[in-house]
């Protein structure tokens, strides 16, 4: 693959990258670049939203480049601030050794393991002495760091900023002078330690790692970043029958975002958002597990839906639109008393639209194809729009 090609390739999806012409020489040098990825273990399994990194460093390997998984069993324990308004509970050494022996299991699910080097950063952080860390510090000023905006924001607000939440741009940019990184990727939140990697490197006289940032991954709730502590997760470990149903209890909006990260292409508008995402869900299934269990999985979701019982006679109601928030409809057809109750029940995943469980009270339900509402075990209705 020619040099433009491979840039063109490694570009798709990115959001922002630091800097292109930097990148484009690296390539155009015919050498496997080292291509870094670090992870916190800081919960025992990965999710979808930590894939998003790896299947970008996968195409890294299969351009021929290293890839260098950097598990953070030190940083760990000290707790990544990004995007948090306050401290991170303490993550004990044995839960943090726990967590690891997870990953590397869950990442080879996505790399090559016969090119990944995986290394520890307890191999150099637990070895350094407090001299060695105090001139660490001596690389970047208070000033610096606390520009970056999840701290400035704490700042303004009067919240506390542990000092050893300072401490972490420093160790993780540390890491790639250790691991002498060529390239780094990782989600948007943390563009701002990625070039902390930049000025260790040039302090030392390494050639600065390219910045490569992707999207973060918002959750199946489609509000908070995918997060376990959330609930909002989809675990790549996870049984493919979870990975499917979960899936498919996605918002119709997150479906169009989650297409061209995980499917490469835009969502097409012909497709029925009930079949786009069940293909959405099965090649999620797919790349974890198989195409044998994406297809099983598959074929349990549509025989579970078929199944259920549905009356000979189902009323209909002529809605106003094209188009109707779930909760507008729910009240419009009688079907709950209040918003209120529509919330109680969309949450406890007891309102359904063609057999997709709706969980978002934001959910807005299309009446182009007259679909089929269930709400609680009894309630059935056929939705369609008023004529004219």
């Amino acid at each position: 693959m020619g040099v433009d090609q491979a840039l063109s390739l490694l570009l798709r999806g990115a959001e922002q990258v630091h800097s292109l012409h930097e990148l484009r020489e690296r390539l155009a040098a015919c050498r496997p670049l080292r291509v870094k990825f670090g992870v916190d273990p800081t919960s025992p399994d990965l999710h979808l939203g930590h894939s998003v990194p790896l299947f970008k460093l996968r195409q890294f390997q299969d351009l021929g480049h290293q890839a260098v998984l950097v598990i953070g069993d030190f940083t760990a324990q000290i707790g990544d601030p990004t995007g948090r308004n306050a401290a991170r509970p303490e993550v004990s050494e044995e839960e943090v050794r726990r967590n690891a022996a997870t990953y590397r299991d869950q990442a080879f699910r996505i790399l090559d393991p016969e090119r990944v080097e995986i290394v520890w950063n307890a191999s150099w952080f637990g070895k350094m002495s407090s001299r060695e860390l105090l001139l660490l510090q001596r690389r970047a000023t208070a000033t610096q760091i606390l520009q970056r905006r999840d701290f400035q924001q704490r700042w303004e607000k009067g919240e506390p900023i542990g000092l050893h939440e300072l401490l972490y741009p420093l160790l993780q940019g540390w890491d790639s002078v250790m691991v002498r990184a060529d390239v780094e990727i990782g989600g948007s939140d943390q563009l701002f330690n990625m070039l902390i990697g930049r000025d260790l490197q040039e302090q030392v006289e390494q050639p600065p790692q390219v910045v490569l940032t992707l999207p973060l991954l918002e959750g199946i709730d489609g509000e908070n970043k995918m997060s376990k502590s959330l609930g909002n997760a989809i675990g790549v470990s996870e049984p493919p029958d979870a990975i499917f149903g979960k899936t498919m209890s996605i918002s119709d909006e997150l479906m169009a975002k989650w297409y061209p990260i995980f499917l490469d292409a835009p969502l097409a508008p012909e497709l029925h958002p009930m079949e786009a995402k069940k293909a959405l869900a099965e090649r999620l299934v797919a790349r974890f597990h198989g195409e044998e269990a994406a297809k099983k999985a598959r074929k349990a979701f549509e025989r579970v839906f078929s199944q259920r019982e549905v009356p000979e006679e189902v009323p209909e109601f002529a809605l106003p639109g094209h188009e109707i928030p779930i909760l507008e409809a729910l009240l419009l057809i009688g079907a709950v008393p209040s918003k209120s109750e529509a919330r109680r029940l969309l949450t406890q995943g007891a309102v359904l639209v063609d057999g997709l469980r709706i969980t978002d009270p934001r959910a807005i339900v299309s009446l182009g194809a007259h679909p089929l509402l269930r709400c609680g075990r009894r309630f059935f209705a056929r939705l369609k729009p008023e004529r004219g």
